[in-house]
């Protein structure tokens, strides 16, 4: 699992996935739960995409952010899942440098823009509720314009960073990532040259993607909570604070585990392999299995628009089996 040094200025360009190397003789029995969490990702968030599509009323700039958001949720876990599930299986846990680097890449930008979705996502709540009568004119397809060119700056400049300071690193001693995906400090703890950039990029990321963003979406909730409670009472005010509530306890996992999973290496915090490969997998799996419930099902125009579509649906049928047996 580890290849021999063959010189001074050998630096291994193929590494090893080890995520779960405490359980590793069951990994054949941990391919049902990854792979049952795929498809549940795949076909929530792709009915959640359908439903927004062919329902017109749902063309708004909110239902947009959920479109994205539910893609990203696509993108992310695909770019991790298929390749776990093939090493569960096959033992096919090899990668190459430029491979690792690629999904270190697609996984922090793509995260990192769902970070800036769910700000965008709660500032937008925060208009609609707060100041609703000017939720037209602020919330336009200027504003979404100049939303998309920050989130690719942002995110784009970032990442490029931190994958661009990782790459001329050597790695000239063990080639097994414990990890199952090419994360960040998992494959810079393995470089033999200094990696005090790279630590300072790392916490960097955590600065500017949770600490700002989480700030800015947690006082928009309470100030959507304050007004809301405010204006209404009993099973409304009930209904809000629990919408709320649960919206912010799956960002919370999206923002705190990411967190502990990105710094764990990085502060040297003492985690166990196994448990900190589930975190990995579960900061991103977990809010992407769920978000199709909490801004689909949960959201009456969506969860109407879907029962309207099934309906129409089974009536064509049912018109097509008539007409067939008449």
């Amino acid at each position: 699992m580890k290849e021999e040094l063959h010189g001074a200025n050998f630096s291994h360009t193929k590494f090893i996935f080890v995520g779960f190397p405490e359980i590793f003789q069951y990994r054949r029995l941990l391919f049902l739960p990854f792979f049952l969490s795929y498809i549940t990702v795949l076909v929530g968030n792709s009915l959640l995409l359908f439903v927004i599509k062919n329902t017109r009323n749902l063309h708004s700039p909110m239902y947009m952010l959920v479109s994205v958001l539910a893609v990203i949720d696509i993108v992310v876990p695909t770019a991790i899942i298929p390749a776990v599930l093939l090493s569960f299986l096959f033992d096919l846990n090899e990668i190459t440098l430029a491979g690792c680097l690629t999904q270190m890449f697609l996984i922090h930008f793509f995260s990192s823009v769902e970070s800036t979705i769910l700000l965008a996502m709660a500032l937008d709540r925060t208009v609609a509720i707060c100041n609703p009568l000017r939720y037209t004119a602020i919330m336009n397809s200027s504003m979404f314009l100049k939303l998309l060119l920050f989130t690719l700056i942002r995110s784009g400049a970032i990442m490029s960073t931190l994958v661009g300071l990782a790459s001329p690193l050597s790695f000239c001693g063990s080639n097994v990532i414990h990890h199952c995906y090419c994360d960040h400090m998992a494959l810079v703890s393995l470089a033999c040259n200094s990696t005090a950039k790279n630590n300072a990029m790392g916490v960097a990321v955590i600065i500017c993607f949770v600490g700002i963003d989480i700030s800015v979406i947690f006082f928009s909730y309470m100030k959507i909570l304050y007004v809301v409670l405010r204006a209404a009472a009993g099973e409304h005010s009930s209904k809000a604070f629990h919408t709320c509530g649960t919206h912010l306890i799956v960002m919370m996992c999206f923002y705190f585990v990411g967190s502990v999973t990105f710094l764990s290496r990085n502060l040297s915090i003492p985690i166990p392999v196994d448990v900190n490969t589930f975190l990995g997998v579960t900061y991103i799996v977990f809010p992407a299995c769920v978000n199709p419930i909490i801004y689909g099902v949960r959201t009456k125009e969506i969860r109407n628009a879907l029962l309207k579509i099934f309906k129409t649906r089974v009536n064509r049928v049912t018109v097509k089996v008539s007409t067939v047996k008449f």
